[in-house]
């Protein structure tokens, strides 16, 4: 696949979260970036207005009107959240046949414009769950089918990069728009041998996400998992592939995980609470 790294999963992964572990053992949380860090919402959004606009324009100059209604951005949240296909939104905004297919290829060929990217803004509780993390020693290190080179330079610009150790991006600009599962699951299993020493027997390590290409990754590799809902996912699509744990935002999964590890370093048994 374009951009991603080619990397044969272990037929039995070891990543286990360990009922106990060395108090020197470092926490390590393998987290996405569009959704947890970064809110897409308008762009995508934007996308979809300025898609359904030009394709009415194109059609409007062969003489032809388009029917356009379209949905306002609660309305093409909520559908994008619970995963509706962007063929059902097209026919939901009023397109039919070859009309969607004009549409789709739109929506790909403008989302990644300068102009549209400028849209995404750091989520409102990220800065403080990154610095959180940091001050309590956890190794962070962020996977995203986002472009490495957009990723690095959002977090550059809000002076964010020297909190993870590591950033493991494609080269695709695509690829995050389409969300591809095994691509996901490919970068994490390099972030996991890149970035977790071999003398951790069994990591102490979490994936953190807001979609279900982060949960199949994680489950893949064995890794605990945490579901956010402030992303491009409902909780109640969230919740049938059965993460470890679904929080509302960063902040309140870097609470939940540091409480977690506290209680495991002390040797506690612990039962992830209901969703």
């Amino acid at each position: 696949m374009t951009g991603v790294a080619t990397l044969t999963l272990p037929s039995q992964p070891c990543y286990q979260y360990p009922e106990t572990f060395s108090s020197s053992q470092q926490l390590t949380v393998f987290c996405d970036f569009d959704g947890p860090i970064v809110d897409v919402s308008n762009r995508y959004y934007a996308t979809y207005q300025q898609a359904l606009i030009d394709t009415q324009t194109r059609y409007r100059a062969r003489g032809i009107s388009l029917p356009i209604q379209m949905l306002s951005k609660v309305q093409f949240w909520q559908r994008k959240q619970d995963r509706v296909p962007d063929v059902e939104i097209a026919m939901r905004s009023g397109l039919q046949g070859e009309q969607i297919e004009t549409f789709l290829e739109r929506v790909l060929e403008i989302v990644n414009q300068p102009v549209l990217l400028q849209k995404d803004r750091v989520q409102s509780e990220a800065r403080r769950a990154l610095g959180l993390f940091h001050s309590q020693g956890v190794r962070l290190v962020l996977v995203t089918l986002r472009a490495s080179s957009q990723a690095t330079q959002i977090l550059r610009n809000h002076g964010l990069t020297r909190l993870f150790s590591g950033i493991y991006g494609t080269q695709d600009q695509d690829m995050a728009y389409r969300n591809y599962a095994e691509a996901k699951t490919q970068l994490l299993a390099k972030a996991i041998a890149e970035q977790i020493p071999s003398t951790e027997k069994q990591p102490l390590a979490w994936m953190v996400g807001d979609t279900e290409a982060d949960l199949l990754a994680g489950q893949a590799m064995k890794v605990p998992t945490i579901a956010l809902t402030c992303g491009i996912r409902s909780h109640y699509y969230l919740k049938q592939f059965q993460p470890t744990y679904i929080a509302s935002d960063l902040l309140s999964a870097a609470h939940y995980l540091l409480n977690v590890t506290q209680q495991v370093s002390s040797q506690k048994n612990y039962a992830s609470p209901p969703f």
